[in-house]
């Protein structure tokens, strides 16, 4: 028989105010004083059942401001799709492809309503991503930062970062210009401009606890993970062409797996 300790009785009445909207993102919750009254518990059992709320991402315990109702997070729904569906855009016309990407379908907000963010530089290949891209250590790489957050919230829905050898779209200078970004078409668009067609996608995804560097990007929750996606791309010739790295946070972002089946 498993025992229910009496910080878990609080936080079970607290918590259906919260996620059926009785208390609203901002409200406060009474005093931690008042809720040991109530319940008749010590005020250390009732911090206990705040920091499970907490933890679970539905109130914000900020100092000097009280404990209050933490503004639920737009969710996105990443799915193996979405690289086909990125693919089939590739050679649309401009107006097309400018009209919705990757992010809006994953979390269904316009484009207007987002806020997107990019940084380039070029730096040397050291041995591992020169072993990827099977270049000599000290090619040069054009490494991409993007941020796209929901223009009401602080955070973005992910981090990421993407490589792709220099040389190879340098045919295209737009390619090399962050100030083009956000690229109507997305990076299956770009490569169809330098004539790469890719052929396969890999993504490899992992979990592990977050660094104090992603709790201020991404705002986590106390005790969200993150989860790690790393995604190579490659051509029809089975060359690597893009090799990227995406860090998700736990609380906002499942992650969809389609397998079609052969018939018998």
């Amino acid at each position: 028989m498993t025992l229910i300790r009496a910080y878990e009785v609080i936080a079970d009445d607290l918590r259906p105010s919260i996620r059926e909207g009785e208390r609203g993102p901002g409200d406060r919750l009474a005093a931690k004083a008042d809720l040991a009254r109530h319940h008749g518990r010590s005020v250390p059992t009732v911090q206990n059942a705040l920091r499970l709320l907490s933890d679970e991402g539905l109130i914000d315990r900020g100092h000097g401001r009280g404990n209050v109702v933490r503004r639920p997070r737009t969710p996105a729904v990443r799915d193996d799709s979405r690289y086909q569906w990125e693919e089939d855009r590739a050679r649309l016309p401009l107006a097309t492809r400018a009209a919705t990407g990757v992010t809006e379908r994953d979390t269904g907000l316009h484009a207007e309503a987002l806020v997107f963010h990019a940084q380039y530089r070029e730096v040397e290949a050291s041995a591992e991503p020169a072993g990827a891209f099977g270049v000599p250590a000290g090619t040069v790489l054009l490494r991409r930062a993007y941020r796209t957050r929901y223009s009401v919230e602080v955070a973005p829905f992910s981090l990421v970062t993407s490589g792709l050898v220099r040389d190879v779209i340098a045919a295209d200078p737009d390619l090399l210009d962050e100030a083009n970004e956000s690229w109507p078409g997305g990076s299956r668009h770009q490569l169809h401009t330098v004539g790469i067609e890719p052929g396969r996608v890999e993504a490899r995804v992992t979990a592990r606890p977050r660094t104090p560097e992603e709790v201020a990007a991404l705002d986590l929750p106390p005790g969200t993970s993150v989860i790690l996606l790393h995604g190579t791309s490659y051509d029809v010739d089975d060359r690597v062409v893009d090799v990227s790295h995406v860090t998700l946070p736990g609380d906002r972002t499942e992650l969809l797996f389609t397998t079609r089946l052969e018939r018998w």
